[in-house]
Formats: structure tokens, sequence, C-alpha cells
């Protein structure tokens, strides 16, 4: 109640809020208040202090944490914290003096409200658990065994308070806006040492509290200067421990005579906890307390545990003890999770999770304390959501085994698993010695033995496919003797149902056959002519163990006695290649931890979230591009001042002078008002507020001028191939500011709604900054390799040679192109071209008339182009410069006019001199990119290996290197070894990628003498899609783990350009979801395309939302957890799909789309057994919402599933991307009583339901083809239910059947009887399952009216049947209309004389007997 008052107040002016966050405090005071109130409020308040975007929040909350909560500190830490920070003094007395003044001489400012609010909140705290969480003994006298029990219960309503509060600290503490001045009170207040003290921290329900009192503690102590900003190395945190410790030596050697040893010992050997402990033991109660208290000042002795020793003793130790640095501890971490972590629930909660409690996992908000922090906190969540997805691969694959106990009392398996194999031995082969400074081994091997035998061949193959850096799972299975009952299994936990002991991973290096062959290997050691295929089925594979886990397991062995788990294991489980590459990006993380991180300087403090949210903006970048060329990026004159309507476009040539005929290419030079007002804005204003602002300034002076030059570009060269290719695209205002702000140093990010053109501005971008920056080397990055092959085969269509494009990973297969993008493809490109440049070559050296052999290497033609081509050319330049005005002098003298003999069109005119000298500079353009190109062939000529010319390819040659974000995390170490470097990254979907994978792509090469090279970081995406994919919904909800970087930074309110005219959808579509965007509009070609205004053949309506009833009595189902499926909606949908079908729709642009997939599974069963027996091919795609994010088609059928709860669609970014995917018709199939109430989905369902919620279909229409104007509904037939529409396919289905045996016994009415009968027994009528063939060409023939028979009269006869029967198809229809479809049935097969009723009947016996099969199956 409290939490939801004061988000209403919230939205309240500042001053109010603050007052009813008083108010609240005070009611908090009220010992009424119970527990879950209390719990209510400090959930509010986690979501306000992570709510720091919101200006009006932060404005109020953070007075909280002000430098005046340093009001409650006691005397002596606040004088420790002034003696840290100097710089705070001045400040200091400054706040003295103005509350003085303020509140009078009288007031106590530490009891002001704002000042002593969270003190009080930590000592509530403190009081409920000490108090509160154990409910004391209710029984005086002797304590019996009843009493002991009841003494021992827990208040979990306190406990969840408590795990509350500790996540509320966590939060305070890891940003730092509210740790800056909140850490020292947390410090003096000793809350992390009464923690560790208290009952709940040991006891077994208090596990969770535990884990967050350790996060507490690691960030009370986290490695940085709260006052600056900056990070602590470890030398830094070092020396301050060593200063600390050096003080409090001379400190106890001047004033506590019994800590005098204690101060002459060194401090490697006393600062660890035990040994600190150990020598605090000498000193009394009360020297203890002066010391800590008096002396030392580390807590009040107003405090109400200073009188307590093991208290004293434990902030003593935790203030001096070493800890260990974060490095440290993270290299010591296993990569691979073990079964500990996999079933702790606080750590990876199951699926279910409510959201309910708080879990002891990072968060991922707005601010980071420091890049270190932000790698940690990814790190863990990584590792996390991995070994969740593990986990759930485990729970699956082991089932299958069926394990038991045998005879002899060993584990043996009756049944298979596809991911999982029994081992047939396993032993460890090597344990190197730890490297210099360590305690793992540096390297631990091992050799796994198992059989395929018992396998299918796919499945050998899946096996046998296994190769080296793969990553596999050692399991150890123990089930019980008996299995477990009912009620022992629902007690128990995973590992116990499935007799799980022991989960290890590892990484293989190599495998062998039977014959002990290698297989499947990389490295060069067996030739590719050599390779055999693999012999028997006993496999052996050399797998590498993690180190960190094996000195754990083998120091657990040695001090306590443990199993050996070595010794264990006997299943060897893999998983899917896609899903299992977490390993790679586990160490790409790990490494960037242990390097001296550096991040562009530029964009440091807007990635960790502080400081001036536009600083990394173009406009306040140095170095900018004063004169941009745009190349073809303007289509005409009039496109260019179209682009910018807030400036007067004056054409000028090159030497100043106005033109009044420009065409393009045209020149820009940046004026001074283009820099102040950009395109780009913060999420909270809208580009109308900007226009209303410039017309303002426009209304008082004239509007600035900019200059555009245009130029006459060089004659590329007499050849077809010389010419550049052009853009075609007429690019907006919003479009051109975003090319501008992206071939401009600096962040650039750009909102793409659907059907924008993100791929066309982001390919802009990148052909504009190649020819104005052509030193320059970007990275692409998407997320999904579709994607990246969308983007990739538009660069290849603009003037950027193919020589410099180079596509990385395994989608590469997938480009629709010819050429191969590859690594490999590009090397060997390289030296085919190298072939076809030295014939070319030497076919010069030829027209020269030069008997030497110029064209044997590059080497020798470059001495060629030097000696022979570049010095005749500079001849023939002085030569003309003297006969300018001879016309034909060019045509006489050109020196390689006889090697420019076979162009299509003749070069010279004779006519005028300035054209023949245009033609002949670009005839030496020609000659010189043929030179230009053999040089940068030589290096494969020189380098002589495959590997040696695809890496130079990769780090020198290539000038746009393209790949998924995944393949960079993975092959980040490569990169980082062979010094690959780039200035520009550009990165589309970066909404859809998640924050670690979004910001390893920035990280690929070294730092250059401390300094980052990147240059440019575009980002393209659209924050109001679905996020990045994160499986477990508690990684998801409280760690805000698919929150993309993207998001962040909108967030954060950083500018963004929000391109505002879509082209994909007719405009009343768009309407469904572009009120979720700024000013979205329509292109002109949707306003005008003949395609947009015309109906859709057969509906009534463009988009509509169908209204799906209970079918055979039920609605949503849920065969099992979340795999909801709606039976109805998918009988609806197939059968509308059928529909189209009939009408004549292609397959190919219609596509079936629903939330779930278990709907998706169910509607391609129905698909399959109802489209099959008549051949009706399948839709484009069967696919989720989720999936089809970043396609479109022409016409899209969805189904919403959940007839009970809205489920996940309340989410609005699925709501966007399933409105959006339609670019001409949409029909929603849902339960409209459900999801018209639900306000998330207001907007759009509102206009859905402006129209009938029964299907309208236009019976009329028989074809894909229609005239009616959208708009017109034409004669409407309501679909009254799912009957009615099964009823209507059926009817067109046996009808087209009718017309297929017309059609078939047709052609031999005029043939002799025994010609017909022969024919008949040659060719006999199709059954039912080849029936939809001579369904479509029925279909055909209707529309084409059988215009090419060969038989006049059999082509007439056929033209009456077919017209007659479309006649009485129309009549039946109409019946229809009426709604008496069943009658309509009856009436249509009395009506129809099937004059070969045996055949019929036989054919319709093979159709029945197929569709029980079917149903059977």
């Amino acid at each position: 109640m409290i939490s939801l008052l004061l988000t209403k107040n919230i939205k309240q002016s500042s001053g109010h809020v603050f007052h009813n966050m008083s108010h609240s405090y005070f009611l908090l005071q009220d010992r009424d208040l119970n527990m879950a109130e209390k719990t209510n409020y400090l959930l509010f308040m986690i979501n306000a202090f992570q709510s720091l975007e919101d200006e009006l929040v932060r404005e109020t909350i953070l007075q909280l944490v002000s430098l005046k909560l340093w009001h409650t500190l006691s005397f002596g830490r606040l004088q420790m914290e002034l003696c840290l920070n100097p710089e705070l003094i001045k400040k200091w007395t400054k706040i003295k003096r103005r509350e003085a003044k303020k509140a009078g001489q009288t007031c106590d400012a530490s009891e002001m409200l704002e000042n002593k609010f969270l003190k009080n909140l930590i000592e509530e705290f403190l009081e409920i658990l000490d108090s509160k969480v154990i409910l004391p003994c209710q029984y005086g006298g002797d304590v019996s065994v009843l009493n002991e029990s009841l003494s021992g219960q827990v208040d979990d309503s306190c406990v969840l308070y408590c795990e509350r509060f500790m996540e509320f600290l966590i939060d305070m503490l890891s940003q730092l806006p509210t740790r800056r001045f909140l850490r020292p009170l947390v410090a003096d207040v000793a809350v992390v040492a009464k923690c560790h003290l208290s009952a709940l921290y040991t006891h077994e329900k208090g596990r969770l509290f535990a884990q967050l009192v350790d996060l507490l503690q690691f960030y009370e102590g986290f490695e940085i200067n709260d006052h600056s900003g900056t990070q602590l190395s470890d030398d830094d945190v070092l020396q301050a421990h060593y200063s600390r410790f050096q003080a409090f030596h001379l400190l106890a050697f001047k004033q506590v005579p019994k800590l005098r040893d204690f101060s002459l010992c060194n401090i490697a050997s006393i600062h660890k906890r035990a040994d600190l402990a150990k020598k605090l033991l000498v000193l009394s109660d009360v020297e203890l307390q002066d010391l800590v208290c008096n002396k030392l000042k580390l807590i009040s002795e107003k405090d109400p545990c200073s009188g307590r020793r093991d208290f004293l003793i434990e902030v003593l130790v935790a203030f001096f003890e070493k800890r260990q640095s974060q490095k440290d501890a993270v290299n010591a971490l296993p990569l691979y999770p073990n079964e500990q972590i996999m079933w702790d629930e606080s750590l990876v909660p199951s699926i279910n999770y409510s959201g309910e409690g708080c879990l002891a996992l990072p968060k991922l908000n707005l601010q980071f304390l420091t890049l270190h922090d932000y790698l940690l906190r990814n790190f863990n969540l990584f590792r996390l959501e991995s070994t969740y997805e593990i986990r759930e691969d485990i729970q699956e694959a082991i089932p299958h085994l069926h394990a038991y106990i045998s005879n002899e009392g060993d584990t043996a398996f009756r049944g298979w698993s596809r991911m999982a194999v029994p081992i047939k031995e396993f032993k460890i082969t090597q344990v190197k010695q730890p490297d210099i400074g360590e305690v793992k081994p540096s390297a631990v091997t091992a050799d796994v033995t198992f059989s395929i035998s018992s396998y299918k061949p796919q499945i050998k193959s899946e096996w046998d496919a296994l190769k080296e850096h793969d990553v596999l799972f050692l399991l150890s299975i123990r089930p019980s003797f008996e299995p477990l009952s009912p009620e022992e299994a629902a007690k128990s936990t995973v590992p116990e149902r499935l007799g799980l002991q022991y989960v290890r991973g590892c990484e293989v290096i190599e495998i062998r056959d039977e014959e002990s062959s290698l297989m499947n290997d990389f490295t060069g050691r067996i030739k590719r002519e050599e390779w055999k295929p693999p012999k028997g089925e006993i496999r052996t594979v050399k797998i590498a163990l993690d180190t960190a886990q094996y000195h754990i397991d083998v120091t657990e062995v040695a001090e306590n006695g443990a199993e050996n788990v070595y010794g264990t294991f006997n299943i060897l489980m893999r998983r899917k290649p896609k899903e299992n590459n977490f390993k790679a990006i586990l160490e790409s993380i790990r490494d960037l931890m242990n390097e001296t991180c550096v991040v562009p300087e530029w964009l440091h403090n807007v990635f960790l979230g502080y400081g001036n949210p536009s600083a990394a903006q173009w406009t306040n970048m140095p170095d900018l591009l004063e004169t941009i060329d745009f190349k073809d990026t303007f289509v005409d004159a009039d496109h260019v001042i179209q682009s910018f309507p807030d400036y007067q476009v004056t054409f000028i040539n090159s030497d100043g002078t106005e033109n009044l005929n420009p065409s393009p290419p045209f020149k820009i030079k940046l004026s001074k008002k283009m820099r102040e007002i950009s395109h780009a804005l913060p999420g909270n204003i809208n580009s109308s507020d900007l226009t209303a602002k410039i017309n303002m300034v426009d209304d008082i002076s004239q509007k600035e001028k900019i200059f555009v030059e245009t130029y006459i570009p060089g004659d590329p060269g007499p050849y077809p191939q010389d010419k550049p290719k052009q853009n075609s695209v007429r690019f907006t205002p919003t479009q051109i500011g975003a090319i501008v702000s992206g071939i401009q140093p600096g962040l650039t990010m750009v909102v793409g709604p659907p059907g924008t053109g993100k791929t066309d501005t982001a390919v802009q971008i990148l052909n504009v900054l190649y020819h104005n920056c052509p030193s320059q080397r970007t990275l692409i990055i998407t997320h999904s390799n579709q994607a990246l092959n969308d983007l990739f085969e538009k660069i290849m269509q603009r003037d950027v040679p193919a020589r410099y494009l180079l596509r990385l990973g395994q989608g590469e297969q997938e480009l629709a192109t010819d050429l191969d993008f590859s690594r490999q493809g590009r090397v060997n490109a390289m030296l085919v071209r190298r072939l076809e440049l030295l014939g070319e070559v030497a076919k010069l050296a030829r027209s020269l008339h030069l008997p030497e052999d110029v064209s044997y290497t590059c080497e020798t033609a470059a001495y060629f182009w030097l000696l022979h081509v570049y010095a005749r050319w500079e001849q023939f330049l002085a030569a003309c410069a003297q006969n300018q005005e001879s016309p034909s002098f060019v045509k006489d003298r050109f020196p390689f006019s006889e090697f420019f003999s076979d162009t299509p069109q003749p070069i010279f005119t004779g006519e005028y001199f300035e054209k023949d000298m245009h033609a002949a500079k670009g005839c030496f353009k020609h000659l010189s990119t043929i030179f230009q190109e053999l040089e940068e062939c030589r290096a494969f000529e020189l380098l002589k290996s495959t590997a040696e010319r695809a890496n130079y390819l990769m780090t020198k040659q290539a000038k746009v290197v393209a790949m998924t974000c995944t393949h960079a995390a993975l092959k980040r170490r490569d990169f980082l070894q062979l010094g690959f470097k780039y200035d520009n990254l550009l990165m589309e979907e970066s909404a859809q990628i998640l924050e670690i994978e979004t910001f390893i792509p920035m990280l690929l090469q070294r730092q250059e003498d401390g300094y980052a090279r990147l240059k440019r970081c575009i980002l393209i995406g659209d924050h109001h899609q679905l996020p990045p994919v994160v499986k477990n919904m508690a990684f998801q909800k409280y760690s805000h783990m698919d929150q993309s970087l993207f998001t962040r930074f909108v967030r954060l309110g950083i500018p963004y350009i929000e391109l505002n005219a879509q082209g994909r959808a007719r405009p009343t579509i768009a309407e469904l979801y572009n009120w979720r965007y700024r000013e979205l509009g329509d292109l002109p070609y949707v306003r005008e395309e003949a395609i947009f205004h015309k109906a859709n053949s057969g509906f009534s309506y463009e988009y509509q939302l169908v209204d799906v009833p209970d079918y055979r009595g039920r609605g949503e189902s849920a065969p099992s957890p979340w795999f909801y499926q709606n039976e109805g909606e998918a009988e609806f949908i197939v059968s509308v799909y059928i529909y189209m079908r009939l009408i004549g729709y292609p397959a190919n642009k219609i596509s079936i789309l629903t939330t779930y997939n278990g709907q998706k599974l169910l509607i391609r069963d129905v698909i399959s057994r109802r489209c099959k027996p008549w051949n009706i091919e399948p839709p484009s795609k069967i696919t989720t919402v989720d999936k089809f994010q970043g396609q479109q088609n022409d016409f899209i059928l969805l189904s919403l599933v959940r007839t009970r709860f809205v489920g996940h669609l309340r989410d609005v970014r699925r709501l966007i991307v399933a409105m959006s995917r339609a670019r001409l018709g949409l029909y929603v199939f849902c339960r409209r009583s459900l999801f018209e109430q639900c306000y998330e989905l207001q907007p759009t369902f509102q206009l859905l339901l402006q129209r009938p919620d029964k299907l309208g279909l236009n019976l009329e229409e028989c074809t894909p083809f229609t005239e009616r104007p959208l708009g017109e509904t034409g004669n409407i037939h309501y679909i009254t239910g799912i009957e009615d529409i099964d009823h209507l396919v059926n009817f067109r289905l046996e009808h087209l059947r009718q017309m297929q045996y017309m059609q078939y016994y047709a052609p031999h009415a005029n043939e002799p009887p025994s010609a017909a009968s022969e024919n008949n027994g040659v060719a006999a009528p199709p059954e039912n399952g080849n029936a939809g063939n001579g369904l479509h060409k029925s279909m055909e023939s209707m529309v084409e009216e059988n215009g090419e028979s060969n038989d006049a009269v059999t082509g007439n006869k056929m033209e009456e049947d077919t017209f007659e029967a479309r006649s009485d198809l129309m009549q039946e229809e109409n019946k229809m209309d009426d709604g008496n479809a069943e009658a309509c049935d009856m009436a249509m097969e009395d009506k129809i004389v099937d004059k070969h009723a045996e055949a019929k009947g036989k054919i319709e016996e093979n159709a029945d007997a197929k569709d029980k099969i079917e149903e059977e199956e």
C-alpha cells in the first residue's frame, strides 16, 4: 500500500514528493506497521534509487545521500573522512553555516529529517535483525526440548525484510552518486560486522542473506576513490593497506603497551584475519573498546554493540586485514559451473521466478563504478546465465539414460540420450607444474573413451563432428537403489532425483578413432588429401580440465578427505554448438579484467553513466571533417534543398561562383549552426519542440546559408566495369542527419523504427566514410547472421571495391552472391585477380611494343609502371600543356590508344580538347587502378602460406570487416595476437545485443601508447522492439541482464537520431504501432504506390482483430509448463491460410506468427495435416514473433494464444514487433475479452476494435488481384466461427476437386472408346495426395480460361464448364452469405453431376484412408 501510494505521489512536484516521503518515514516509525508494509516501503526506495534517469526522482532522492548525511556520523569518523578528503572541508564548513542560519543556532543538524533519514532506516534494520528475525524462547525457566525447537523459529517476513535491506544498501553502494557519502555511514555503523555476527547469517534460512552480506562487504571495500571516481590499481590498494597498517603499528607502539610485540611484527605475518585476531587476544574488553572507539575511532562509543568483544574484534580485523584483489578472485574462479552452483536457487533461480524475493546477484542498471565493476558484473551474470542453460540441458539429457544400480553395485544405463554417452574409461594423463606466482596447475589433461555403437548414423556423425575447443561436461551419476516414491520425489532436489553427484566442464583438445587416427584436425598436421574417414566405433577424446576447479577439488581431498571427483565420472555430455560458446566469451571478459582496459577518452564517462550525456556527440568533438563529400547520397539538387529545410542552400562551383544548374555529386561545408543544432535529441524531447525553437530563431533573423559545392568527378575509365555504382534511395532529412553524424568522430545513436531504412542509412554512412577517410578501417557488428548478410549485400551494391570487404564467421555461405567474402575466399580472389591484372600488364606492354617480360611478378609490373607507363603519361601531359588550342591533339598523341582499342565506344572525338583530355584522364585512372591493385596483391605474392595470406588480408588489406558480436567475443584473443586494428565501429541491431557483447567489439585491438584508436562508434537499433534474449526470468527482471547498451544510453539521456518515415507498411497498418515513436510518418512511396491503395483480395479489411471463441470447449492449454497452445486459433489461422492459397496468394508472401513456441509447433502440425493431402505449399514462415524480429512479409496471420492471462505480450516491445511485420495485410486472432482489458496494449487494441471482431471476407473475389480500392469493403461475409471458415474452405476444395476431374477427363471426350480406355489404363486419376497439383493447375486454368488448349472443341468445352462452375460457385457462396453453410455444401453436391462416379469414389476412399492413417499417427 505504501509503495503504491508513493509511486503515485512521485509524479507530483519535487517538494510534494519529498514531503510525502518524509510523511511516509514518520509512518514507518509507527510500530503498528507490519513487516510486509515496511518491506514494500523499502522496495519503493530501491526502485526510486534505481531510477536516477528521471530528473524529478533524481533531484528529490539525491538529497538523502548528499554531504549533509555526514551530520549523522560519529565525531571520530567525521574527522577521519575530512582528513582523507581535505577538499571537502571547505564545502562542509559552508553547509554548516548555511544550515545554522536557516534553522537557528539551537537546531541540531543531525536531527533534520533529510539528514537522519537513512541513519534511522539502518538502525531500524539492525534492531529487526537483532531481535525479531529469530523468535525468542516463549517459556521461562529451564529450556526444554520443546522450548529449544521454538526458540529456533524464524520469522520469514523479517528475513525477507533483511534481505531487501541488503539489496537496498548494495544498490546504493554500487552507484557513485549514492555511494560517495553513504559509504562512511555504513562503515561508521558497522553494518557488515553486525550482519556477520547475527544469528541469521549462520542460520540455514539465512543462506541468501549471508550471500547478500558478502556482496555488500565487497562493494563497501570496492577499489575506487569515491570522490574522484578513479579506479584504484592493485598497487594503490596495496600501498593504502600498508600505510594503514603502518599507522596502526605506530599507534600500538606508543599508546598500547600490550601490543608492542604486535607492533614489531612483520606486516605480512599478521595481516591475515586469523593471525590478527590471535594477536588481539592479549587485550582486555575495556582496552579493546578504548582502542577501537577512542584511539582508532572506527565506531562510536555510543554504539549499542561497542561493549561486545566479538564485535570489536570483527570491526578491527575487517578494517586492517588484507583483502584479496578482485583480479585474483576472478582468476581463481572456475569458468565451468559445478553442481553446487547449478542448483543454488539464490544464484541460479528456476525459470518460474516470481520477483517477490531478492537474489544474491549483481544488477546492470544505469551507472557503474568503474570499467572493472562493469566487467565483473557482466562476467558473473553471463556465467550464471550460462550455468542455467547448462543445467537445463543436463536435466533434459540425463532422464533418457534410465540409470540404475546393477547387481555388481555399479551404475548402469538402460536407455540412451542423443547428447550424453556413457564413459568407458577416464584417466588423467598430465598435470603440469603451476606457473610462477600461482598455486593452481598450469594445465591438466585427461583422456575420455566412449562408444557410439548404439547410435544411428546421423547421431554418430554429430559425435564425430567434435572439434578442438568444443566444450563437454563430465557427469557422475549414482542413482538410488530403490526408485523414489512420489512423496520422496516431491521433497527431493533435482540432483537427488537424477542421481547426479558431480558436474565438471572440459574442453576438447583432439579426438581420435579406434585406430588412434586424428579426427577433425584444423592445425595442419594432417593434409586435406591425406584425411580418411574415422574407423571403428570407439572414440577417445583428449580434454583440458579447468585448472582452478581441479586445484579446489584436489585441495578438498587432501585437507578434508573428500571423495576423489575424478574417479567417479561415467557420463560425457555435449551441447549444441551454437549454445556452447560461453567459455570463450567468459575468457574474453576475464582477459579484459586482467588488462589495462582503455575505452576511448571521449566515451569513458558516458559509458559509465556520468557527466554530460551529449559529451560524446559529434558536435562536441574535436578534429571534425569540415567539408564532407557526400558522393551519391543526394539524388538531385532538390534532394539537397529538401534535406536541409532549416537552411538557405546555395550551390556554388569549385571556384566559388554560383551554380544555377547544379547536379550531383555535392560537397558540403559544415556551418556553425549545424554543429549547434543536430537531429540528435534526448528521449524526453520531441523534434517538434526543436523545430519550434528553430522557427523562433528564424523569425528573428533569416535562415543561415549553407554553401553546397558541385564538382565534376573524374572520368572513372572507358569500360562499363569502371563506372561506380550509384545510390537510388532518396534519403529523408533525418536520415541525412544520421549520415552527417555517422561520418563525424564521436558517438552516433540512430533509433530505427520498423521500415525506416536503418540498413540503407548504415550502408550510406559506410560508403561516404570510405570515400572521405579512405585510410581508415571500419568494423561492422550485428547480432544475427541474417542482419549481417543483409547489410553486407547492400554494401556490395555501393561504390566500395570488393577487395576491401571481408565477412568473418559461420554465416558467410548464406550471402546471396557468387563471390566468396570469407578470408579464404578473398585470398583466392586476390590471387585470381593478380593473374588477371598481370595479363592486362602484358597486354599494355605489347601495345607499347616492349619486348621485356614485365608481367612476371607484381614487382616487375611496378617497375614497368614507373619506367614506361607513368613516364609516358608525364611526357603526354607536358605536350598537352603546350597544344591546348589543337582539338585533335589528345586523340593523335595519346600514348595508350592501342591498349584501349577494345572499348565499347570510341574514347576520343577530336572535336574538343577539354572533352578528350577528360577522357584521357579517365583512361589513365583505369591504368593507375590496375597497378594500384597489383601493389596490393604483392603481399599475397610474397607470403606463401594460406594462413599468413588470410591474416594479412584481415589486418592490412580489408577496409570493411563484418562479423557477429558472438564471433567477436569468441575470437578476441586471436585478433589481439594478430594486431587487428580499426578506426570505426558500426553496430546494427544494437538494441538486441547484450551489454557485454556490445562492449567487447570496442576492444578487439590493443591501445596505442595508452590511448584507444577508436574514433567513431555508430549504434543503430530500436529500444522499442524486443531486447536481448535472456532465458532465465530472474536474470531478466532482477538483474536487468536483458538491458542492452543501446537502451541504457537512451535511459541516460544521450541524444539520438530517430528516423521518422517508414516505407514498409500501409499507413493504416503503421498506425497500429507508430504511436510508440516520436513522430513516425510515412514515406511518399507508401502513400503513392498503387499496391498500397488497393484492398486485399478476398478480405474486406486490410487489418482486423478476429475474436476466436473456445474450440471444443476450451481455449488455451499447456501440455507442459510455459508450452501454451490454442487449438481453436491454430485451426482458424490454417483455414484462413488455405482460403488465401485457394484464391491464389503465393505461399512466400504469407507468414504465420505466434507468441509461444507451443502454438508454433501446433500450427505446423495442423498445416501438415490439412495442407499436405492437397499439396498446398506451407507458408513462408511459421515462427514466433521473437524469432521474426527484423523480418517482414506482405501478409501476416498472428495468433496471440492466451485466453486466461495476457502473458508476455504485456511487454509493449513484443506488441510493436508483432504489429510491424506486415506490409499489406495483418489479421490478429485472439480472445477479445482478454486483450481489450490490458492497459499496456490499449493504443493498439483501441484501433483494432474500431472494426468488427468477426473476420470479414469478400467472396466475390476469387483471384489474388482486385481493383477494389482500400477502404471499400464490398459485400462483406462475416465468418461466425471456426466451423464457418472450415465449411467455406472445404466447399472450395471440393469444388476444385471437381474441376480437376473435369479437366482430367475432358481431353478424352472425342477419342475412340478403346483409346480412352487405354489412356485410362495408363494414366489413372491422381489420388488425394497429389490432388494439389491438379487443383493448382485448375485454378490457373480458371484464371487463364484454358486459352492454350490444343483441341479447340475441348478448349471450348472446358471454358463452358469452367464458366458454369464459377457461376455455380458464386451462387452457392452467395447462399453462404445467408449463413447456411451446410445447406450450401448439400446444394453444391446435388448440383454437380460427376460423370465418373466410380473413379471419384475410389479417390475419395483413398483420401479417407490416408486421413485416417494421419490421424492415427
